[in-house]
């Protein structure tokens, strides 16, 4: 199939791209590069690439194409609250525009990355695709918007899919320090510190970036009148975890590191678990293939390789919001996060 990956350079996309490209697929990207100061480690790009940003794409850009994967967004809190304005822009409206013209050019499926997120506040008991969505973020509220309205666009020439991943975790060419395990495993691997920002008790699903990458494969594969109009929880059911469960575990990877409460850790309004029985009935062929055991090994594994310092991922190099800012105030990026000039390299 030719598919079109929006993200392509982000976290979850320059892992997916070889992962497609590997499965015979044939791969283009699309890309506005925000973070190409913030590479992590050593990284040879698997595909070719539009340095694009989505907002920009036009229907041209997406003749020939059999499926679009929809990953790019504004994609995490700090980022969705800096102006969240510009992730309804981006994550809403930009993704439902995008949508209309590839339904418009002939592109048979969109597949979206969506997010367990949209839960929200939900309490303690599994959250499943047909439970009421409860988002406390700009950005959970976002993705809520995308799929309402991308899927009044479902008919029979166009089938979109929506993909609400737990949280991500595992190593990647563009790795974000700022989701649970992958922070937890920075923490306690710079400073001996397993440093919790609550007070533990909120439940979160989580998944590696390569499994959920099997999931997108998993739809590209399924016949169209299994997955159209469909959202499924992207996990496993036995990957839902209190925040505090995944310190216990970071603490028995990370040689001689303690558990510690960041100054002010409270609850966090923030605390879904999720029902994965769907897309495992649905979508046999999504066999996921890490836990969180085995992730935290990869990420400690990783950080040692590189030798990473707490300045890296809690400053500029590495901190999503804070390479934005620099950014901005460099005047690299307009306040709509568009380039207006080439960034000094690295």
């Amino acid at each position: 199939m030719k598919v079109l990956i929006t993200g392509s350079r982000g976290y979850i996309g320059t892992v997916m791209a070889p992962m497609m490209v590997a499965a015979g697929h044939q791969v283009v990207g699309v890309d506005a590069d925000l973070y190409r100061r913030s590479t992590f480690g050593t990284w040879t790009e698997a595909i070719r690439t539009i340095p694009k940003d989505v907002r920009a794409l036009e229907a041209r850009d997406l003749e020939g194409f059999e499926a679009i994967v929809h990953l790019a967004a504004l994609s995490n809190d700090p980022l969705g609250d800096l102006n969240p304005q510009l992730t309804f822009d981006i994550n809403h409206l930009a993704s439902v525009r995008l949508a209309a013209l590839a339904k418009e050019v002939g592109v048979g499926r969109f597949v979206l990355a969506s997010s367990c997120s949209n839960y929200g506040a939900a309490g303690d008991a599994p959250m499943n695709e047909e439970s009421e969505l409860n988002p406390v973020t700009p950005y959970g509220e976002s993705k809520v918007l995308a799929e309402r309205d991308i899927k009044k666009l479902a008919d029979e020439s166009f089938t979109p899919t929506f993909l609400r991943c737990a949280t991500a975790y595992g190593v990647s060419p563009r790795l974000r320090f700022d989701i649970v395990l992958n922070n937890l495993v920075a923490w306690a691997f710079t400073s001996g510190k397993v440093l919790l920002k609550s007070d533990g008790t909120p439940w979160r699903p989580i998944a590696h970036i390569e499994d959920i990458s099997r999931a997108f494969l998993a739809v590209l594969a399924a016949p169209r009148e299994v997955v159209r109009a469909q959202a499924f929880n992207v996990g496993r059911n036995d990957q839902n975890y209190r925040i505090r469960e995944i310190a216990e575990i970071v603490k028995e990877t990370v040689p001689g590191c303690e558990i510690a409460f960041a100054d002010g850790a409270g609850p966090d309004k923030r605390n879904y678990r999720a029902d994965f029985s769907k897309v495992a009935r649905v979508l046999p062929s999504f066999q996921p293939q890490w836990d969180a055991r085995k992730g935290a090994r990869q990420l400690y594994q990783a950080y040692r390789s590189i030798g990473l310092r707490l300045e890296d991922f809690e400053g500029p190099r590495y901190r999503r919001i804070d390479q934005i800012k620099r950014l901005l105030a460099e005047g690299n990026l307009g306040a709509d996060l568009r380039w207006q000039s080439e960034p000094a390299a690295a």
